[in-house]
């Protein structure tokens, strides 16, 4: 009779060198830490009707000068000092502290598009006010909203033109923004968990997928012809502040819109089973965020993952959702070396930041919708 041989996989029992074993900082927590009725004011700032007053003067002042969407500034919206502490200490907040808020207040119906956009561009300017560019046709803004009534046979969307769920990941950006215009009538809630608390039960339980996660060997499929891909690592040790994430699942495994592209070669069983890791420990940390219309929800994007349930949109009440990928030169985490050539493209004088241009309204060409060669890389 054969006998089964048994395979001893060893496994790291440590983290990386350098690396800590727990993160304590204040952008480690779990959701059930906002539990209760206090729960939510602990990251949603309350704008009084005397606060919107102050900066819907602001609009009129920056209106006067003739300006458009790229030339908002802290000096051309004026606000009050009172008003200008409140958005500085959440600027603190998402990059030392929890590393989410919530400013709520607006109502997007009393604006036109144009104006929503500026006063958007106003309030953020006082938080993080360098803007990235979100895509190789210098789009400064994104609109998030489900395209499917507008692009004909376009069943297989891109996550920010469709009304799937989406699970826990990364922008390519330091803080990203999204002012809500309007809910769905059903679903689409938000989720935000603390990548600091996954690395933490992660490097307790399984310190080998740390590693794992921390390599350079990771393959991003930029979805091109012929076949174009950049390896990088998933995880790195911020100088200062730990670890923190950036990546999304999609250019790593592929998914039905984008397949992965013939001959970019195959993650591991390895890498698989960190990814599943990782996006479970999220899911049992998770905090869900009950978004109203004219929220202005803002996210230290290396610091905290997010999610969205799928959605159901009605002909009087469809989810729309102005995206910004944000950046506070001051505050912002030191980016690592696996980021900077991505960095640069959002943030620098690039190309891509050459041709800006500000989408006022939504919509997205046929191409930008079904097809997307720009990936979290």
């Amino acid at each position: 009779m054969e006998t089964l041989s048994k395979v001893i996989v060893e496994r790291e029992s440590t983290v990386p060198r350098g690396w800590p074993d727990q993160v304590t900082a204040p952008w480690a927590w779990t959701g059930r830490d906002f539990e209760g009725d206090e729960g939510d004011g602990k990251y949603v700032i309350q704008l009084s009707a005397s606060d919107v007053g102050d900066v819907e003067q602001a609009l009129e002042s920056f209106k006067k000068t003739g300006g458009g969407p790229g030339d908002v500034s802290r000096t051309s919206f004026p606000l009050p000092p009172f008003l200008q502490r409140r958005f500085e200490v959440v600027a603190k907040n998402l990059h030392s502290g929890y590393g989410f808020s919530v400013i709520r207040g607006l109502d997007p119906r009393q604006y036109t598009a144009l104006e929503n956009v500026l006063i958007y561009l106003g309030i953020t300017s006082y938080i993080a006010p360098h803007r990235g560019v979100q895509d190789s046709g210098g789009s400064m803004i994104i609109h998030v909203k489900d395209l499917g009534r507008i692009i004909p046979d376009s069943e297989l969307r891109q996550s920010p033109y469709a009304r799937n769920a989406q699970p826990f990941h990364n922008d390519v950006c330091d803080i990203l923004a999204m002012y809500v215009q309007e809910t769905a009538a059903e679903g689409g809630e938000s989720h935000v968990t603390s990548a600091a608390q996954i690395y933490n039960e992660i490097a307790v339980t399984r310190p080998d997928v740390i590693h794992t996660l921390s390599k350079n060997d990771w393959i991003f499929d930029k979805h091109r012809t012929p076949a174009y891909w950049n390896t990088r690592a998933l995880l790195f040790n911020f100088d200062g502040k730990g670890p923190g994430f950036c990546f999304s699942r999609r250019p790593i495994t592929g998914s039905p819109t984008s397949p992965r592209s013939p001959g970019v070669p195959p993650m591991t069983e390895v890498q698989a089973e960190a990814l599943d890791i990782v996006h479970f420990v999220g899911v049992k940390h998770q905090l869900t965020l009950e978004l109203q219309r004219g929220d202005i929800q803002l996210i230290n994007n290396l610091a905290v993952f997010h999610a969205r349930n799928g959605f159901r949109d009605s002909i009087s009440q469809r989810r729309h959702i102005i995206r910004l990928w944000l950046r506070n030169d001051e505050l912002a985490w030191p980016t690592p070396g696996g980021l900077k050539r991505t960095w640069f493209e959002k943030y620098g004088e690039s190309e891509r930041k050459n041709i800006a241009k500000w989408n006022i309204e939504p919509g997205a060409s046929r191409e930008r919708v079904l097809y997307r060669s720009d990936s979290c890389s």
